[in-house]
């Protein structure tokens, strides 16, 4: 359900940036300042590997830097690190594992199995196309690039311990959300990034705050 919902919310800020257009026709392109920014704050992230029944739920903390070049496009990279491991239901193949976990002599049983997964680092770069929706408020789409890597082990049913997961990968991510300016240098931003990564497909949501210089 989170996965639709945070999907939804992505479409909904690229229609809303396309339905800004005609009024951001009247917003003056000085009236919001250029340059470098930094931000940082709580990201939840849905991390999906092969093989887990479901995602997998983990707390994060990001750092984001950034330089805006005018008020409709900047390029920024961030990186994220897992701050507790997720708990997922893995089903094991025994004859993958070499692993007869039960000791009935056939090793082709699938055996569900129980794991954790921790997040090592994500780091992505991207483009952003902002759209002013009034002089505080923006919505904005972002496209990159990203790369995670990831540690995860099983515990079989019968005790025997798998790193089943210990592995890096990058894909296409692509995003949307909202900035809101407190002031004229602090932010406050929220955010969804889904990252197309082969084994482990992945959903980000993000609440920050910034510093515009």
């Amino acid at each position: 359900m989170l996965k639709h919902l945070l999907i939804g919310a992505s479409a909904a800020g690229a229609m809303t940036i396309a339905a800004g257009a005609a009024q951001a026709q009247g917003y003056a392109a000085g009236s919001e300042d250029t340059g470098f920014y930094l931000q940082g704050g709580y990201s939840y992230l849905d991390i999906q590997p092969d093989g887990a029944e479901s995602g997998v739920d983990t707390d994060a903390i990001t750092a984001r830097a950034g330089y805006q070049f005018s008020p409709y496009f900047s390029l920024e990279g961030d990186i994220t690190t897992g701050i507790d491991d997720g708990e997922f239901d893995y089903n094991v193949d025994e004859d993958d594992f070499n692993l007869d976990d039960n000791n009935d002599g056939d090793f082709n049983d699938l055996i569900n199995a129980s794991g954790d997964i921790g997040l090592n680092y994500l780091v992505g770069v991207y483009g952003k196309a902002s759209m002013p929706v009034s002089d505080k408020l923006d919505v904005f789409a972002r496209a990159g690039y990203a790369f995670v890597d990831l540690d995860a082990t099983v515990t079989t049913p019968g005790g025997t311990d798998l790193t089943t997961v210990e592995d890096s990968e990058d894909g296409a991510a692509l995003g949307a959300g909202a900035e809101f300016d407190l002031t004229e240098s602090w932010v406050l931003r929220g955010d969804y990034t889904w990252y197309g990564f082969g084994d482990t497909d992945t959903h980000a949501a993000m609440i920050s705050a910034g510093y515009k210089f």
